[in-house]
């Protein structure tokens, strides 16, 4: 039973509810019982949600067991990773074997690879590869820069530069090019690749192209092998001050005593570094109306076709790695996108070892015959004496030879 008494105070009159014992506790009972019913409603949706979280993500990882089983097993791995299965599984052994890389709790060596070949191989956003492999876009980023490194840690392994020891093979079985290029241990070239930068920076990447680029310096032997790599200069650098960087720095290109490079016309021409005559006939499409009619014409034109392996192998990188070729604004930081081209030249390597695409690449060499040259506004070029005496010298040996044996000398296997 319920009683109302009326009390005067000193703000007035005030009504007071006074429960007896039996009431009180039945109201109580009351409300713990009503307690106890929302508790049960908050563990069953508690329960119901924690199973079809755990259904969804059963789902999930029986979804990518799929996918990488159809990778491994179904004829697609080259089309979508860019390598054999062979290549790909040979590539995870490696990276835990040499590159210390580890699985995860939740994500096996094979799936960390296969998304990052998956993203560089197809130029991919994070969101994309994300969505397919049933991850968060977080894991996504974190797990593809652990790939990065550990592959960019097989740089010692992948990327070595010539003794001059050997005459390398390529020159050595064509009469065009031995003797004269014995001492010759490979080609040196730049290509520009797009970053992203903040605004304020953008002048000082923005080259050329007319969008921000950094300006890349490689050397290569003439199997189509990068040997030296030095990533990271803006775009509005010349390729002869980042040459000078390349040779001075503390991981710098190596060059021997009696070797050279060769290197084209708007690069310095000394006893180390053998650069093309200026004023003459170079590229390998403009002889195929007209053979060479002096020595230096000649010169140039043994010099291109022995110098184009450069240009034939960023053709084949470019080619199997579209994240570098992309012009479109990259998804990824200015000095990730250095350290992605780096890693790329890294597994271009390893696949020349197990995974050649001879395919591959005489579609690119026949671009290369067949490409329109830009036309480029060069400063003159350095000059020392000696790299002008050799030069001169090959030159009129090639030209004595040449008149005594004439061949075709745009036909690439003599």
């Amino acid at each position: 039973m319920v009683y109302i008494e009326i009390c005067y105070t000193e703000t007035g009159f005030d009504l007071v509810f006074i429960m007896d014992d039996n009431l009180f506790l039945a109201v109580r009972r009351h409300h713990l019982a009503v307690v106890h019913l929302v508790c049960l409603v908050v563990a069953l949706i508690a329960h119901h949600t924690h199973r079809s979280r755990g259904e969804e993500m059963l789902h999930r990882r029986q979804v990518r067991e799929e996918m990488l089983h159809e990778l491994a097993t179904g004829g697609k791995c080259r089309q979508i990773i860019r390598m054999s299965e062979n290549a790909f599984m040979i590539l995870c052994q490696k990276l835990e074997s040499d590159g210390g890389f580890r699985s995860t709790q939740r994500m096996t060596i094979e799936e960390h690879v296969a998304r990052f070949l998956h993203i560089i191989g197809n130029d991919f956003r994070n969101r994309f590869v994300s969505w397919f492999y049933y991850r968060s876009g977080t894991a996504t980023s974190m797990h593809f820069h652990r790939v990065l490194n550990a592959i960019i840690s097989l740089e010692d392994q992948y990327l070595i530069q010539p003794t001059g020891d050997t005459v390398q093979k390529q020159i050595q079985e064509k009469r065009r090019f031995y003797p004269f290029f014995k001492d010759c241990i490979g080609a040196i070239d730049g290509t520009h690749i797009r970053v992203k930068v903040p605004s304020k920076d953008a002048p000082r990447y923005r080259g050329r192209k007319g969008y921000p680029t950094i300006n890349v310096l490689a050397a290569c032997t003439f199997d189509l092998k990068f040997t030296y790599v030095l990533s990271g200069w803006e775009g509005t650098t010349s390729d002869s001050r980042v040459l000078k960087d390349a040779l001075t720095r503390e991981d710098k290109l190596n060059t021997s005593d009696g070797k050279f490079y060769l290197v084209d016309g708007g690069l310095p021409l000394k006893s180390t570094l053998i650069a093309p005559y200026r004023g003459f006939r170079y590229h390998l499409k403009e002889y195929l109306k007209r053979a060479p009619q002096n020595p230096r014409e000649l010169f140039n034109l043994r010099h291109a076709s022995l110098r184009n392996s450069i240009e034939r192998e960023f053709g084949v990188l470019k080619r199997r790695f579209p994240i570098i070729r992309s012009t479109t604004e990259p998804f990824y930081s200015c000095e990730t996108q250095s350290q992605i081209f780096l890693a790329c030249c890294i597994l271009h390597n390893y696949l020349l070892e197990v995974d050649r695409d001879r395919e591959l690449e005489d579609e690119v060499a026949q671009e290369v015959l067949n490409a329109t040259q830009d036309v480029e506004d060069l400063a003159p070029n350095a000059m020392d004496d000696r790299g002008e005496q050799i030069r001169e010298s090959i030159a009129n040996e090639m030209r004595s030879q040449y008149l005594s044996h004439p061949n075709n000398e745009i036909n690439m296997s003599n």
